[in-house]
């Protein structure tokens, strides 16, 4: 279900947003990363970094955080529910 789509990438950047998260691309000499300081949520991204390795990083960050189902459509909450499964079977 996991896709190495821009479409994807911009899906799952929207559903951290609506929970506070921003993400940022930044150019640098770095591998991605997150960082939560204080009360701001940033995760940090490669710019120059594949897709691949931006949706699959994204997507462990998805995995570890509290996500307020709330906020999300049905579709979001399949797919955060997706990731948890797929999480517990490796």
């Amino acid at each position: 279900m996991i896709r190495h789509t821009q479409h994807f990438l911009d899906k799952v950047v929207h559903i951290l947003a609506l929970n506070n998260y921003s993400v940022r691309n930044e150019k640098g000499n770095f591998k991605s990363g997150h960082c939560l300081k204080d009360d701001s949520r940033i995760i940090l991204l490669n710019k120059v970094a594949p897709i691949e390795s931006k949706v699959n990083f994204l997507c462990d960050v998805l995995r570890t955080i509290t996500v307020d189902e709330s906020l999300l459509t049905a579709d979001d909450r399949k797919l955060i529910e997706h990731l948890k499964q797929t999480e517990l079977k490796l």
